[in-house]
């Protein structure tokens, strides 16, 4: 769960101003070239009515050995959505939201930020690069056989428990490909979009925890 929130923990940022200059030589500074990169990538997922991605979240070790591997989908409508991951799921309408813990049947209730800050995978395939990072591109790759551009993002708060990110951003589609995040005590999760559809098939009961199909189901109502 915790690893979850770290992911959609990207979606809340917002824009900080920055002079831009060589992000070789200061890595305090933004770079416009990658920037134009994450803005393309912003502008297409707009263009989405009701996007799926069917993701993998993978820890590894220091070395980059896979300590394990997980696989979810996560489907979107306007401001709802729901992540559905192995012994997880989080529904969200815009208003409310529901964890539910599958092994432990217990659902927590919460209410959304109104302030919209709240963290949403909409946040996470748009503007996440706006705020509390500076970034640059680091060039093109070949990965599976796709072109894929590099993007480091640096957090701006040194409290943070990771110290980079690197975002492969798919060229010839502007959707992300991945997101790796390097920890401070030396540990690394990645989280790789292995296939997005724009316009899934989905209807507003999808984004609510219906308590009914869950019998016996505890309520942790914190609203």
């Amino acid at each position: 769960m915790k690893k979850l929130f770290t992911f959609l923990m990207l979606a809340s940022v917002v824009f900080a101003d920055a002079q831009v200059k060589d992000p070789a030589k200061n890595p305090t500074t933004n770079d416009p070239a990658a920037k134009k990169i994450l803005d393309a990538v912003s502008a297409k997922f707009k263009t989405y009515k009701s996007p799926q991605a069917v993701f993998s979240y993978k820890v590894e070790n220091a070395q980059g050995k896979a300590l394990s591997t997980k696989n979810g989908t996560v489907i979107m409508k306007g401001n709802k959505y729901k992540v559905t991951m192995d012994g997880m799921e989080i529904y969200s309408d815009g208003k409310t939201s529901w964890n539910f813990d599958k092994s432990a049947n217990e659902v927590t209730v919460n209410s959304v930020d109104a302030s919209g800050n709240a963290m949403t995978p909409q946040k996470l395939l748009t503007n996440f690069y706006d705020k509390d990072f500076y970034y640059k591109y680091n060039g093109e790759k070949k990965e599976g056989g796709k072109t894929v551009q590099e993007i480091e993002l640096t957090p701006t708060d040194k409290n943070k428990s990771f110290h980079k990110v690197y975002l492969l951003v798919n060229k010839a589609t502007s959707t992300i490909s991945s997101a790796r995040f390097l920890e401070k005590t030396g540990g690394r999760y990645v989280y790789s979009i292995t296939s997005l559809k724009g316009n899934a098939s989905a209807k507003d009961s999808d984004f609510t925890f219906d308590k009914s199909k869950h019998p016996g189901v505890e309520v942790v109502d914190l609203r």
